[in-house]
């Protein structure tokens, strides 16, 4: 599948600060015609091979550039339920790295150069959404300690409390990943997502992008989402325990029924930077622009902070002898 510009034959793609499909040709927006193709192997557009791994859904012409979206992939029992289309172009996410990076004190200054970029490519990640109702029910014994002392004598006084609690939770779309290609942890450090932009799923949000087919099902990775779910429920149950030094439970019963499940594109922004002979990941938040990865230590940074704390501590010990001199 292509889309392709009615006025000048260009690969039409998706603008994400603009909101709309674009022309990058003409500068036509809206202007796209989608061309199907059943191939996987041959560009639509102009006939190249093209290499698609296992779990592509959306690539990139090596040949003539355009984005290409496979047809066989986005359909049927791949074809996402909805997708968040990316609202963070690729200069506004450099943006956010270049802030990130100045923010991090030991960064050195000529890490994020043109020349060190590797590769950056924006990419529409599979996740399934997990919707849970949570049903809590606690007993236990909350404990109050009070010390005082009156005269010489120390006294200890402990107060018990029957504790009960009931709480219903609703849980909706709870994100787990299903690439193999994204680290689990990475994915989950990306949230915060505002599922109130998702949209039903269209091609055309893809194009101009790369994207994934699901890699596991839903039943495989349900196991990552019941556990996000009973932790926030727990946390949320926690909360209410206020007041108590510490509770001692009796009756402690989560329950979790499964209300539905969503597949879902999430967008998502990957860079890859070497820098003296290491390579270093990062991937931005394509919803939010939030940042994720480490940056290199400078150590001529790092021993020039040492040196001016070191200056400053001396500095104000002399002032300190001075202002005692004087006393």
């Amino acid at each position: 599948m292509l889309f392709k510009c009615k006025n000048c034959g260009g690969n039409v793609v998706y603008e994400p600060n603009k909101g709309v499909m674009c022309c990058p040709h003409c500068e036509g927006r809206d202007s796209e015609e989608r061309i199907d193709n059943s191939s996987m192997t041959q560009c639509v557009n102009c006939g190249a091979p093209i290499e698609v791994k296992d779990y592509t859904s959306a690539c990139r012409c090596e040949h003539c550039g355009s984005y290409l979206i496979l047809n066989e992939r986005v359909e049927g029992v791949y074809e996402p339920h909805l997708i968040l289309p990316f609202c963070v172009c690729k200069e506004a996410a450099i943006g956010s790295l270049e802030w990130e990076f100045s923010n991090r004190l030991f960064t050195p200054s000529d890490f994020m150069s043109a020349k060190s970029l590797e590769k950056m490519e924006g990419i529409y990640v599979p996740f399934w959404l997990y919707d849970y109702q949570a049903d809590y029910d606690y007993a236990g014994e909350g404990i109050k300690v009070r010390r005082w002392t009156s005269g010489d004598t120390e006294y200890t006084e402990t107060s018990y409390y029957e504790v009960l609690r009931k709480m219903e939770v609703d849980f909706d779309r709870i994100p787990v990943d299903a690439s193999y290609a994204m680290d689990d942890s990475i994915m989950d450090l990306m949230e915060p997502y505002d599922y109130r932009s998702l949209k039903d799923f269209e091609p055309k949000y893809m194009s101009g992008f790369y994207g994934e087919i699901y890699n596991q099902s839903a039943p495989e990775l349900e196991g990552r989402a019941q556990v996000k779910a009973r932790t926030s429920s727990q946390e949320m149950m926690q909360a209410t325990f206020g007041g108590y030094d510490r509770m001692r439970p009796f009756r402690n019963d989560l329950n979790l029924s499964r209300n539905g499940i969503h597949y879902a594109l999430m967008p998502v922004w990957q860079y890859l930077y070497h820098y003296k002979g290491q390579t270093y990941q990062y991937h931005v938040n394509g919803q939010t622009g939030k940042v994720i990865g480490k940056t290199p230590v400078s150590k001529a940074k790092v021993f020039s902070y040492a040196a001016s704390v070191l200056a400053a501590v001396t500095a104000a010990g002399y002032m300190l002898v001075w202002a005692l001199e004087i006393l």
